[in-house]
């Protein structure tokens, strides 16, 4: 016969430790899961973050900021001891056309930077290489010569828009200008078609601000770029090619 249930055992107080103990159980294995998922994003994020700082510092991300200054990266002592010679011979060779503001030259960590005016090489709008300047590429073709490094050149603008018959925009000025230089340092003074490379920035960076007129002047211009070994890191091929004569 069965035993009848006491009234202790059917209605035991003490049973909801049991469901508490399960629920600070589940509690506990949730918190656990989050923790570890909180500890494996922060470390992917720093992995990314690391990845990023390193590419930056190699030169490999984009320094053209939109509307800004564009900021310069000072040389290093290797970048330095590399193109510093050229620079001295460039400077004594193109000591007037430095002195009239025509040309600008400077040490970067991409290389040695020479600046060609909108207003000693061009007219305004128009790609088109003053022939008065031609005998300044010769000197600058012949200090290529002796160098191994690629060239690139880059275009300029400044903010105002343009839209004529030949230009579109200034991505279309800029990016001619540059193949303008470009055409000429090959087809006329045999530097190396495969150390030469061209770029279109437009308005996207300036070294100056676009809200003054003496501004926009610097802004519109060509950078011919000597690339060092820093500047060549993040280059196509990434080496040297031998020198054109």
């Amino acid at each position: 016969m069965a035993r009848k249930r006491t009234t202790r055992e059917a209605h035991n107080p003490d049973r909801w430790l049991v469901s508490y103990a399960d629920f600070i159980t589940l509690l506990f294995a949730f918190f656990v899961v989050m923790f570890a998922s909180s500890e494996a994003n922060q470390d992917k994020a720093r992995r990314v973050s690391a990845a990023v700082e390193k590419a930056l510092a190699g030169g490999v991300g984009s320094t053209a900021i939109p509307n800004r200054v564009k900021a310069e990266r000072p040389a290093t002592a290797r970048d330095t001891a590399e193109l510093a010679p050229s620079l001295r011979l460039l400077e004594a060779r193109l000591a007037t056309e430095i002195s009239s503001g025509k040309i600008k030259m400077s040490l970067q960590q991409r290389g040695l930077v020479v600046t060609l005016s909108e207003a000693g090489f061009f007219q305004p709008g128009d790609d088109r290489i003053e022939p008065s300047m031609y005998a300044a590429f010769g000197k600058l073709s012949e200090a290529l010569r002796q160098l191994p490094n690629p060239v690139r050149l880059e275009g300029h603008t400044d903010s105002v828009p343009i839209h004529n018959p030949r230009f579109r925009s200034n991505w279309d000025l800029s990016t001619a200008r540059a193949l303008a230089v470009l055409t000429l340092l090959e087809e006329t003074f045999a530097i190396g078609r495969t150390r030469l490379s061209a770029a279109g920035y437009a308005d996207t960076a300036p070294v100056e601000s676009n809200e003054t007129e003496a501004g926009r002047a610097h802004n519109r211009r060509v950078d011919l770029v000597i690339l060092s070994g820093s500047g060549m890191a993040g280059e196509p091929g990434g080496a040297p090619s031998s020198p054109s004569t």
